[in-house]
C-alpha cells in the first residue's frame, strides 16, 4: 500500500524523497554496525540503502539532462525535406504562395538547476546525518538519563502479607525501591555512563520467622553492579549483629556511624541456584558459592533499639566497589526513604 501511494507522486517528489530516506536510514545504520558494534549485518542493510539512494540520484541526473536538450522542431525537419529534393523542387512547376501562418512563441521554461539541487540535496543529508551524530553529544542531553533508566516494577494487585499490618512503621517494597533508584545511584558506584536495566520492589517478610516480620526488598540492576536495599523489622539491633559476626567466619567486618546511627561492614558470598529448563521438569542443580557481596548494615534509629537496613552491592565478575561507595549510598537514600503510619487495610 505505501509503494502503491510512493508511485503516484510526482517524479520530482517522489525521487528526491526517495533519496533523502534513503541516505538517512543508510547513514544511521551504517553508524550502529561501525559505531556501536552491531555486527556485519545492519552494515550490509545500510551500504543497500545507500546504493539504492545512489541509483535514484543517477535516475535523477539522466532525467535532467533530458530536460535541457532541445527536441528537434518541425521546422528543422522541414528544412532537411527541402534541402534533400532541391532538384525536383527546381523542375517542379512554382506553387501559388500562401499566406505563412503567425508563429506562436511560448515562454522558455526555467529549468531546474541540477547543481543547485545537488547541493541542495547534500546539504540536507548532512544536517540529518550530524543530527542523528551529535544527538547523545549535544550539552543537556544526559538530563534526562533518569527518565530513561528502568523504573520500579509492583504488583498492585498483590495483598499486602499482615506482617506489615501489624507494623505501622513498616515501609514497602515499593518505597525502597523509589528511594534506591535515584538518577545520582551510578555516579556513586563510579559507572556514571551506565543507566538502571532492571528495579524492582517486593514485599517480603524474613526467613524462618513464620511470616510475622516484614522484610521489604528492593534491588536496581546495572551493567557492572547490581544493588540491594532491604530492611528488617526485628529486635536484633546492629550491635546485636555485631556480636554473632564474632562467632562465624566473617570477613572484613568494619564498624562506623552513618548519619548518626550504628552501621556495620560485612562481607558475605551469594547463593547461586542453577535450574535446568532442558529436561522438561525445571528440575534445579546444587546449590553453589556466587559472586561475593558487600554488605552496609545501618540502625533504624540512632539509638539502635532494633531493626536495621541492609545495603548489599554485587557483581558478576566477583569486583566490588570501594565501601565510600556503599557509604554515599547509604547517605542519599535513607533520608528518602519514608516511615510512618499508614492505612494497611
Amino acid at each position: 500500500m505505501l509503494g502503491y501511494l510512493v508511485r503516484l507522486l510526482p517524479f520530482w517528489v517522489r525521487e528526491p524523497l526517495l533519496i533523502l530516506v534513503g541516505t538517512v536510514f543508510g547513514v544511521r545504520i551504517l553508524y550502529m554496525a561501525l559505531v556501536d558494534g552491531e555486527g556485519w549485518v545492519p552494515a550490509v542493510i545500510g551500504a543497500v540503502f545507500l546504493l539504492g539512494a545512489a541509483l535514484r540520484v543517477r535516475v535523477v541526473v539522466r532525467a535532467l539532462r533530458a530536460r535541457r536538450r532541445p527536441a528537434p522542431s518541425a521546422g528543422d525537419a522541414g528544412e532537411a525535406g527541402v534541402a534533400m529534393d532541391a532538384k525536383g523542387a527546381e523542375a517542379a512547376a512554382p506553387a501559388a504562395p500562401r499566406p505563412a501562418a503567425p508563429v506562436v512563441r511560448r515562454p522558455a521554461e526555467k529549468e531546474p538547476n541540477a547543481w543547485g539541487q545537488a547541493a541542495l540535496a547534500v546539504g540536507l543529508c548532512a544536517v540529518i546525518g550530524a543530527a542523528f551524530w551529535f544527538q547523545d553529544r549535544l550539552p543537556g542531553s544526559g538530563d534526562d538519563t533518569a527518565s530513561r533508566a528502568a523504573t520500579c516494577r509492583h504488583d498492585e494487585d498483590e495483598k499486602l502479607p499482615s506482617a506489615y499490618r501489624s507494623t505501622p512503621e513498616a515501609v514497602t517494597g515499593e518505597d525502597l525501591c523509589r528511594a534506591l533508584n535515584l538518577p545520582g545511584l551510578p555516579d556513586l558506584l563510579g559507572t556514571p555512563t551506565e543507566t538502571a536495566t532492571y528495579a524492582s520492589g517486593t514485599d517480603n517478610t524474613a526467613p524462618l520467622t513464620d511470616r510475622k516480620v516484614a522484610q521489604p526488598e528492593a534491588r536496581v540492576e546495572f551493567d557492572t553492579y547490581t544493588v540491594e536495599l532491604s530492611a528488617t523489622y526485628n529486635k536484633l539491633t546492629v550491635d546485636q549483629y555485631r556480636d554473632l559476626t564474632a562467632y562465624g567466619d566473617e570477613m572484613y567486618v568494619k564498624e562506623l556511624t552513618v548519619l548518626g546511627r550504628p552501621a556495620l561492614f560485612t562481607s558475605d558470598h551469594m547463593m547461586k541456584i542453577q535450574i535446568d529448563l532442558a529436561s522438561g521438569g525445571g528440575s534445579g542443580g546444587p546449590v553453589e558459592q556466587g559472586p561475593l557481596a558487600r554488605t552496609l548494615t545501618v540502625a533504624f534509629d540512632a539509638k539502635d533499639r532494633g531493626g536495621s537496613y541492609d545495603f548489599t552491592v554485587w557483581s558478576e565478575s566477583g569486583a566490588l566497589p570501594d565501601d565510600n561507595a556503599l557509604l554515599g549510598i547509604a547517605e542519599a537514600v535513607l533520608p528518602r526513604i519514608t516511615q510512618g503510619a499508614r492505612d494497611r487495610g
